[in-house]
């Protein structure tokens, strides 16, 4: 879609939804990008349309900083979030909120009209006790879930957008709802982060290679995945038509059969207590990063209903969860418990990374 020459201001542009993000820009002639984060890449490409800005989002400057850089553009959009799923530790909060209120302070003092916030499917609160499952959309209630930092933040920050939506009611505010993000070059990170040295190479090699016949998951459990590139083109697309409120982003939603079947496995249900105890050791041991906060939400968070996304922004994903999920497990099995790539790896399957 191209229109009127236009400045967008990309805040958190380096992390694994900004490189999607700057992939969809690309395809628009009439966009300037001014990518900010803390440290720019080295090896970034000559773009005479794209310019880089370091910016500490932890200084005490960092909202005139970023004010300086927002001046003269069209749009901001907030990517810049730090996710540590072990402990409640102060530096992520400090970037999550801290990092929001400078931006917001930052665009107010700019003058511009349109912010873009990526929030997440983990500001929806879980059925009610007895209530049929059912896909959720905006109109949701926003309710943090108890135990997960994570969650409590993002609903945090959408309190904050509240307050300045009511301070500024010309500018368009967009918050972006989004599912579990997937990228074939985030998952050492992802491993480092959640899996550690409790799932060796081995196993993961084996499950890319469909050579472990049954695969215990929590009982009930269902996901949806949404893969970096057409998050991107999500946003690009909230960028061309400037849609107010909160946009529910995903691809389908899948059942343990289905996410045990990417791996050629057959699900075997544990009950969700069992499950949340045993992570629960593993992660006081240290020997697993993700926390039962974390297990809370994959298993409580809410179905999202994209329709609005469909309709209003003319979206749909081009990777599937059950595709999404085996680029996860093919680049996860590419990487060894720090993080680092290895030398020889199972091929493989079809699809984007």
């Amino acid at each position: 879609m191209t229109g009127p020459a236009r400045t967008v201001v990309v805040v958190g542009a380096s992390g694994t939804v900004g490189s999607g993000l700057l992939d969809a820009l690309r395809e628009r002639p009439d966009v300037t990008v001014r990518a900010v984060c803390r440290h720019p890449p080295e090896d970034a490409p000559d773009d005479p349309r794209l310019t880089w800005h370091p910016v500490d989002l932890l200084t005490a400057d960092a909202a005139d900083r970023l004010a300086e850089v927002l001046r003269g553009a069209a749009a901001v959009v907030h990517l810049a979030w730090a996710i540590q799923p072990v402990g409640d530790a102060g530096t992520p909060r400090d970037v999550d909120l801290d990092g929001t209120a400078a931006v917001l302070d930052a665009t107010d003092r700019a003058g511009v009209g349109h912010l873009v916030f990526l929030s997440s499917q983990a500001v929806y609160g879980p059925h009610a006790p007895g209530e049929p499952a059912r896909p959720v959309d905006e109109s949701w209630p926003v309710r943090a879930h108890r135990g997960s930092a994570y969650s409590r933040d993002k609903v945090a920050a959408e309190a904050m957008l509240d307050e300045f939506e009511r301070a500024h009611p010309a500018v368009v505010v967009t918050r972006v709802r989004a599912a579990l993000v997937i990228r074939s070059d985030s998952a050492a990170r992802m491993r480092r982060l959640f899996l550690g040295p409790a799932v060796p190479s081995v196993l993961l090699r084996a499950l890319q290679a469909g050579r472990v016949p049954v695969l215990p998951l929590p009982a009930g459990l269902v996901l949806q995945l949404v893969h970096a590139d057409d998050l991107g083109r999500a946003v690009a697309a909230v960028l061309d038509r400037r849609p107010a409120g909160a946009v529910n982003v995903a691809a389908d939603a899948l059942d343990a059969r289905a996410l045990a079947a990417v791996a050629g496995a057959r699900p075997v249900p544990v009950p969700r207590p069992v499950v949340r105890a045993v992570l629960a050791l593993l992660n006081r041991l240290h020997v697993l990063g993700a926390t039962t906060g974390w297990f809370d939400l994959a298993v409580d968070t809410p179905v999202m209903d994209t329709g609005r996304a469909r309709r209003e922004l003319d979206w749909s994903p081009a990777v599937d969860t059950a595709g999404a999920a085996r680029i996860l497990l093919d680049a996860l099995a590419g990487t060894d418990p720090d993080g680092t790539p290895e030398p020889v790896s199972a091929p493989a399957a079809p699809g984007r990374g």
